[in-house]
């Protein structure tokens, strides 16, 4: 890459993959790791930037940039300047992003990132992309929240991270990556961001209003959706959920991705709002996820008032079955080699007619464990799912993520990768006779009569 720096910047140096810089900036050091390594990997900045809705092509040239700071405008505070600069230049277009990088426990502060943003427009810089260890379901739902009249022309992006580190690991696992020497530089990246020291982390518990939310749960008090404890809990429930599919797509080495209603997609502010009303209401926390060519989405509720981690997938019975216990029989081949411990299936009935329910391992040994006593509606689905009784130890906040995090890959293992949904078979061709073979029929009978 050339060194030749940006007419519009003061100073800045150019990403690189062994920076020389003091011991105590590990920020720095990590944004020019990473800049360097998206600069070095065609196929991890393709990753990275198709994120955000950026298309990288093969003849797309990447410039990085770190510790720059803009030959106009206001002279920056001290430690008060971007961490780095991206320039990807496409044929005749140009696009640019501000970065700024926090490490450990740090977060990214409001009035800092709003000062970047305007920066941004006063150069006419497309967007500021901000790296934490902090989680957001999509990088365009930002941990900070900015009035909409302050991020107008200048678009602002998140990136977890360990969201990077699940990106480097699976294009490496999926062989994705074409160029050898490419592949050697995309592992020293991944070896230095998962060694303690670059203090990348995951999310590993729920807010320190935790206890005090479930204890109200308990006790009957009432929960008001606008409160910070109950919106600090969905914001951790929220960061969880990310970190879940994060740990779900390293495991299976595809892309899992978050289950979000349109709205909820391109409004993060409603997704808490929304959230925050259910779990004021109805004492429960709830996300599903997509795993690619999965017969349903996995599901998972945390009860507050039961104190339980619920892990489920739905399937439709097959309809060339007649009765429960065949459809049942059905479910229970595919589940043949699950471990039943803790696993249960129920079989829903349309109408008024009522659901069925028993242990897993009681339907492995007969499906007319889900017939009902009362109906003789055939079921028409299928609910397996797992159950986590956490008692007491629900309200730790440590705890419940440890258990929730051992309980979604558990459930996905022994059930959701063996499970295939039920579709008809394709029709079959019949053999009609033509009306004149039909004739020579009727005759050749009327002659035989006679």
């Amino acid at each position: 890459m050339k060194n030749n720096l940006p007419e519009y910047l003061a100073t800045g140096e150019p990403a690189r993959l062994i920076p020389v810089v003091a011991d105590t900036s590990r920020e720095q050091r990590s944004a020019s790791v990473l800049l360097a390594g998206m600069r070095s990997v065609f196929e991890l900045r393709q990753a990275l930037l198709r994120s955000i809705g950026v298309r990288v092509g093969s003849r797309a040239r990447l410039e990085t940039w770190t510790e720059v700071t803009f030959a106009k405008g206001d002279k920056p505070k001290k430690n008060d300047r971007p961490d780095g600069l991206l320039v990807l230049h496409t044929g005749k277009k140009v696009w640019r992003a501000l970065i700024e990088a926090k490490i450990g426990n740090a977060e990214l502060d409001a009035e800092q990132i709003a000062r970047y943003v305007q920066q941004a427009k006063q150069h006419n810089i497309d967007a500021v992309i901000t790296i934490s260890n902090q989680f957001s379901a999509l990088p365009s739902h930002h941990p900070v929240s900015l009035p909409k009249n302050a991020t107008k022309g200048v678009e602002l992006y998140h990136w977890s991270w360990m969201s990077i580190v699940t990106q480097a690991t699976l294009l490496l696992d999926r062989d994705a990556v074409a160029d050898e020497d490419q592949v050697f530089i995309l592992r020293e990246i991944l070896r230095y961001f998962e060694h303690d020291s670059a203090g990348v982390s995951k999310f590993d518990r729920m807010n320190r209003e935790w206890k005090d939310v479930v204890s109200k749960v308990q006790s009957g008090a009432p929960l008001a959706k606008t409160t910070d404890e109950v919106q600090n809990t969905v914001s951790c429930w929220h960061q969880e959920q990310r970190d879940v599919c994060l740990l779900i797509s390293r495991q299976i080495g595809e892309n899992a991705t978050l289950k979000l209603s349109r709205v909820h997609r391109s409004d993060p502010l409603l997704r808490i709002k929304d959230d925050a009303g259910k779990l004021a209401k109805d004492k429960v926390l709830e996300f599903a996820l997509d795993v690619p060519n999965a017969a349903a989405d996995l599901e998972v509720v945390a009860d507050l008032t039961k104190r339980t981690i619920t892990c489920s997938m739905k399937l439709a019975a097959p309809g060339d079955r007649k009765s429960t216990k065949a459809r049942a029989n059905w479910l229970a081949r595919q589940l043949s080699k699950a471990n039943p411990q803790s696993l249960y299936v129920k079989a829903t009935r349309p109408g008024r007619a009522g659901d069925t329910q028993a242990p897993l391992a009681e339907v492995l040994e007969n499906g007319a464990a889900l017939d009902s006593p009362n109906s003789a509606v055939v079921a028409t689905g299928f609910e397996i799912f797992y159950l986590v009784d956490l008692a007491g130890r629900f309200a730790g906040n440590k705890v419940f993520i440890e258990q929730l995090e051992q309980a979604v890959p558990h459930f996905y293992e022994q059930v959701g990768q063996h499970l295939q949904a039920w579709a008809p078979p394709p029709p079959r061709i019949q053999r009609h006779k033509d009306a004149a073979e039909e004739a020579e029929m009727a005759e050749i009978g009327a002659a035989t009569d006679a």
